[in-house]
């Protein structure tokens, strides 16, 4: 009798630790599933808000630099915009060169992480030319 009893006690603690086990992955798979939709904001942010200010900058910076060597006629203006803001990543890397985003505030919202995330992931589709400062990464 207390042989069987001392069985079920060690089986009902394997059981309760198999349910915090699981409990402690469900919490982790949400933690998890919070961060994405975070990075997901991010990204339409960028697709929604940041985008106008590129191109706002974009139209301003090349009709002001017209010249008969540059002219910048509408067909290079569209170009440039398709360029741009094709990828989130290109209009995160306009806008940090162009200081139409600051870094700093981007680390004080807590989104810093989430441009190093998304640089990382989409780094293929980065312009080579213009390299994104390495000591603010």
């Amino acid at each position: 009798m207390k042989e069987l009893l001392l069985h079920e006690i060690i089986r009902s603690h394997k059981m309760i630790y198999l349910e915090v086990f699981a409990l402690l992955g469900l919490v982790w798979m949400f933690w998890q599933l919070y961060r994405a939709k975070q990075f997901t904001q991010f990204k339409r942010n960028l697709n929604e808000k940041t985008k106008l200010s590129v191109i706002e900058h974009i139209n301003e910076e090349l009709e002001s630099e017209r010249t008969e060597l540059t002219p910048n006629n509408e067909n290079h203006i569209e170009a440039t915009l398709f360029y741009w803001t094709q990828y989130p990543v290109r209009i995160l890397q306009y806008a940090l060169n162009r200081e139409i985003l600051q870094v700093e505030k981007l680390k004080r919202d807590g989104q810093w992480r989430y441009c190093q995330h998304l640089i990382h992931v989409q780094q293929h589709l980065l312009n080579p030319t213009i390299p994104i400062d390495s000591k603010e990464s």
